[in-house]
């Protein structure tokens, strides 16, 4: 069975309800933060009391997210996690904290609880650090904190209970840093075995495409991002393109993940409708390709959904739109939910 899933954040589809009510439902399924420098500014106590408050109610939104994700038809069970459910747990300033005994057993109870609860309800669960995350940097500080960010990626996964083999677990990154795959093939033996089971390559829009992930294939899994693919090749992948058979062969058995994204709903304004493909070169004469680059809301166009229909008879399907649950839940309604 397919899967279809968004990322990180809940919306609610409120219609009546104010903008201070919606922010009061949404703020229970969705995590906190603080700053380094408001951390570094009070008492010690005041800022563990600060770490400890947030990091339980991180904890428990992403569970009330999982348990909202359980409730709809199996083919939305699936989820990415937050990656800031423990604020600065890579940062050295915050090491002492997340040392503690007492953080320790609450990071351990509460992490193992969402992992039990994702296996009982058959959701699959995901990870993907941020751009800050460059194993193939040229600066040995930068490959050090990104190995540790990481690593803070791969103790999540481990106290959820994942990550003990292939792909039971996807943490997803770019390849990223002026090494790019030889520096990334360069660090891959300094990563723990739980990151090495979870980590997968997506391909992005800049630099480093589907070749590039490729290269890495041999090593871990290949995350094809069609909306990347199309601005770094100026044209939509063909479903069925050779290279989607090898990016399913890295797989190892496992059922792929893809990603699945459309530019922003402001292309209507300048003439491009939504039943048509958007063409490169028709929009490059409107726009520049970096408008391009940010998510939509909503999956707006439907020749391109239609387009991203066609692969899920092989890939579960990972949506980035800005409207996260609503997107995923508007497109299962109009293209796949057979009722």
């Amino acid at each position: 069975m397919y899967r279809i899933g968004f990322a990180c954040m809940y919306r609610h589809p409120g219609h009546s309800e104010s903008l201070k009510e919606l922010e009061a439902i949404e703020r229970a399924f969705n995590p906190r933060s603080t700053t380094l420098r408001w951390l570094k500014s009070v008492e010690q106590d005041v800022a563990r009391q600060k770490l400890n408050d947030i990091i339980e109610h991180n904890l428990a939104a992403q569970l009330r997210l999982l348990e909202y994700v359980g409730t709809l038809p199996e083919p939305l069970r699936m989820l990415r996690l937050s990656s800031d459910l423990l604020p600065f747990y890579s940062h050295p300033e915050a090491a002492e904290f997340y040392r503690q005994a007492d953080v320790r057993q609450m990071l351990e109870r509460e992490f193992a609880r969402i992992g039990e609860r994702a296996r009982g309800l058959g959701v699959r669960l995901s990870l993907h650090p941020g751009q800050y995350c460059v194993l193939g940097s040229d600066k040995p500080e930068v490959v050090e904190n990104s190995l540790a960010e990481f690593e803070y990626h791969a103790d999540m996964i481990r106290m959820m209970g994942f990550g003990q083999r292939f792909q039971d677990f996807k943490c997803n990154v770019h390849i990223a840093g002026r090494l790019g795959v030889a520096g990334t093939r360069a660090i891959w033996p300094r990563l723990s075995q739980e990151a090495r089971n979870s980590i997968t390559f997506e391909n992005e829009e800049k630099t480093y495409g589907v070749d590039d992930c490729l290269q890495l294939a041999d090593l871990a899994p290949v995350v094809l991002d069609i909306h990347h693919c199309w601005i770094n090749e100026d044209e939509y992948i063909d479903p069925h393109d050779p290279r989607v058979a090898r990016i399913i062969e890295s797989w190892r058995g496992v059922r792929p993940t893809m990603h699945y994204s459309q530019p922003p709903e402001t292309l209507m304004e300048l003439g491009f409708t939504a039943q048509e493909k958007l063409e490169m070169p028709a929009l490059l004469e409107k726009v520049g390709k970096r408008d391009l680059y940010s998510h939509s809301k909503r999956m707006w166009n439907h020749w391109t959904n239609l387009y991203a229909r066609e692969f899920l008879d092989r890939f579960d399907i990972m949506f980035e739109a800005k409207d996260k649950n609503l997107a995923t839940l508007g497109y299962y309604r109009d293209y796949l939910d057979p009722a």
